[in-house]
């Protein structure tokens, strides 16, 4: 734990307010990695082939490296930390609509479901996208549909994700895009 810049209960500026790392200096790339490559790839789709093939790729390593670390990384990258019942995310929403939602350190119900939906959603997009360099599925209309109609789904999702953390932000008075860059939050 270490002693930072937060804001107490009432929204004020505490210049000593406890911190705790929470995100990991992998979960940090990966995050930011995958912001960069999906948006590349994005802008370089129909324009510059080859380095969208090859964003694709890196795109592709980054969600099976991330897949690995959700599995055996560290306390708050685990997906047992923050894979919730489907109830307790409809409730955890509930609560954001009425302004009480729980803090939580990690990712909350919310959240949570959020990555999974998208570290699905991008799996999709790598794999069509490899189906179509392949002869037997180049040109095939379905994988193509199903590659972009991933993207537009995605996009939404980040839209979606980025409201997310601004609401959540605002809620709990904390800078979530400062913690995905320093890996540090406020203490409980």
């Amino acid at each position: 734990m270490t002693v930072d810049a937060g804001f107490d209960n009432r929204g004020a500026l505490n210049e000593g307010a406890a911190t705790e790392k929470v995100w990991d200096p992998f979960v940090r790339l990966f995050h930011w990695s995958l912001v960069g490559c999906f948006t590349f790839s994005y802008l370089t789709g129909d324009e510059w082939k080859n380095a969208h093939i090859i964003s694709g790729y890196v795109i592709a390593g980054l969600i099976a490296f991330r897949v690995i670390w959700g599995l055996i990384g560290t306390e708050h990258a685990r997906f047992s930390a923050f894979i919730y019942r489907p109830s307790t995310v409809v409730g955890f929403l509930k609560d954001t609509v009425r302004m009480r939602a729980r803090r939580y350190i990690g990712h909350n119900p919310a959240g949570g479901a959020m990555v999974i939906a998208l570290l699905v959603l991008i799996a999709t997009i790598a794999t069509s996208g490899y189906m179509m360099t392949t002869d037997a599925y180049w040109g095939v209309e379905w994988v193509g549909n199903l590659h972009e109609g991933a993207v537009n789904l995605t996009l939404a999702l980040v839209g979606l994700h980025i409201l997310g953390v601004i609401l959540a932000s605002f809620e709990h008075r904390e800078n979530l895009v400062r913690a995905m860059i320093t890996g540090r939050k406020r203490s409980r």
